[in-house]
């Protein structure tokens, strides 16, 4: 596998009011902090990777490979909702089992693969529930398992600890930490928490009005008093 898993080169995206611009490289197997103020450009900034967000300009490198007309897809990534984004009239298996084959068509190699995944997040025996009968955490879980039966080098969740209390937040981050023990995959995670940083990232990229404005290992980060931005969301007084 490369050294580099995300390469992001001049990129920018322009919408009506504004333009923003990405420039940044991740390496693989890191586990990356992505913060900064609401509108701040942190969504967009996955959908570039991911592939939902074509950009004006600039260009974007996954494990060594420029992706550009790749459709989200054929690219080596699976991105996990701060909605889940499952289907409530399909079963917990089958929601997970899309990330197979988004026509359900699995053999029985495929639907034990569904099974492991289940039990893997702490969802053995919830095959065949519904999404409506979870708790939000076990709906996270759900949608984690449906990510790691895709088996993709580079993981992207958008705010996975928003809808959970203080004691899941910290269950879902030793669960994340042990997969990506396991997985060696690279991993992005959106959060308005530095706890969530403190629990899980070797690094921040902190965006502000559409930019990367640091770009910091964790430890480094978290001790910033500057820009006032950073001050703010850390819960510094600013100099």
């Amino acid at each position: 596998m490369p050294d580099t898993a995300i390469r992001l080169a001049d990129v920018t995206v322009r919408f009506a009011e504004k333009q923003l611009a990405f420039d940044c490289t991740i390496p693989a197997g890191a586990a990356v902090a992505v913060a900064g103020p609401s509108g701040a450009g942190k969504s967009t900034l996955f959908n570039v990777i991911a592939g939902f967000e074509k950009p004006a300009s600039g260009s974007v490198t996954l494990l060594g490979e420029d992706v550009a007309g790749r459709d989200p897809a054929e690219r080596p990534v699976s991105i996990v909702f701060q909605d889940n984004n499952l289907f409530a009239h399909l079963s917990i298996a089958d929601n997970v089992g899309l990330g197979i084959d988004p026509g359900l068509k699995l053999d029985s190699a495929a639907r034990q693969r569904v099974f492991a995944a289940l039990a893997r997040v702490g969802l053995g025996g919830y095959e065949r529930r519904l999404p409506g009968s979870l708790s939000g955490g076990e709906r996270q879980r759900v949608a984690l398992a449906r990510a790691l039966v895709r088996r993709r080098p580079i993981l992207l969740l958008d705010e996975p600890f928003a809808a959970l209390d203080p004691a899941m937040r910290a269950e879902m981050a030793g669960l994340l930490l042990e997969l990506r023990t396991e997985t060696k995959s690279t991993m992005l995670f959106i959060t308005h928490q530095p706890e969530d940083i403190r629990r899980l990232a070797e690094r921040v990229i902190f965006l502000e009005a559409g930019a990367i404005v640091v770009d910091a290992p964790a430890r480094d980060f978290l001790s910033r008093r500057d820009p006032p931005a950073v001050a703010k969301f850390l819960g510094h007084s600013a100099l």
